[in-house]
């Protein structure tokens, strides 16, 4: 991989004709301060997830452009025709961008999903097939990715469950006819704590709960014995009837 093949890329969502409006005219994005991505400090590209709104460009990640600085304002002051707005006095990062420019190939979602901020790469966004191809997370969540992957499994990665009595964010999301199942790649050091060991038990609780079916893997099986751990997945998918 060269230099900029590694080069770090947030991917971020665009929701409103207006602010692709501004996007294309006045060069800058926005980010409310308090649930900025970390990634953010590293970018020096942005991407841009189209919803709904944009015809036979939506669903899927179109365009890129320079990250050329990053500053904090109001939302007043960025956009002054909104003062009414909840948010008005809130911080935000205005993020000046250069031209945009169109990628080879459309990058989309192929389940509708709600899409949150994706840290990557630019040689994943030049690569991606899928949305999920994007995710940029640890060693062990890539590694179970490209098996799956290799098994004509397509979960979708980092996905968020609200249905419960808190959200929560599933490494892998699988649905099947009869089911759902949420993988999980735990890294040990994390996961043996007692404090982890209890608020994974209330997670899997809400979950199961919820009716998905919760598959836990550890670096150590994942990095030693993967093959295993999608026989595993496997079993657990005929059991549910097979992917949806």
């Amino acid at each position: 991989m060269n230099k900029l093949d590694s080069t770090p890329v947030l991917v971020a969502i665009i929701q409103r004709k207006k602010d692709w409006d501004i996007l294309k005219k006045e060069h800058w994005y926005r980010i409310p301060v308090k649930t900025a991505p970390k990634i953010l400090n590293k970018a020096k590209l942005i991407a841009f997830y189209q919803t709904k709104s944009f015809g036979n460009e939506k669903y899927a990640v179109n365009y890129y452009a320079p990250i050329i600085k990053v500053e904090i304002t109001k939302r007043i002051a960025l956009l002054p025709d909104e003062p009414t707005h909840l948010r008005a006095n809130d911080d935000y990062f205005k993020i000046t961008i250069g031209n945009l420019t169109k990628l080879p190939k459309p990058i989309p979602s192929l389940r509708w999903r709600r899409i949150t901020f994706i840290p990557t790469t630019f040689g994943r966004l030049m690569n991606a097939t899928e949305i999920n191809d994007l995710w940029c997370t640890s060693i062990i969540e890539d590694k179970m990715y490209q098996y799956l992957k290799k098994e004509y499994i397509n979960p979708e990665r980092q996905y968020f469950v609200y249905d419960t009595e808190e959200p929560y964010c599933l490494d892998f999301a699988i649905f099947c006819k009869d089911g759902k199942i949420d993988i999980e790649c735990n890294g040990e050091r994390y996961h043996l704590t007692k404090q982890a060991v209890a608020k994974d038990r209330t997670r899997n609780n809400d979950l199961t709960s919820s009716g998905w079916s919760i598959l836990r893997f550890s670096g150590k099986e994942i990095h030693s014995d993967v093959k295993n751990c999608i026989k595993k997945i496997k079993k657990t998918i005929r059991r549910l009837k097979g992917i949806e």
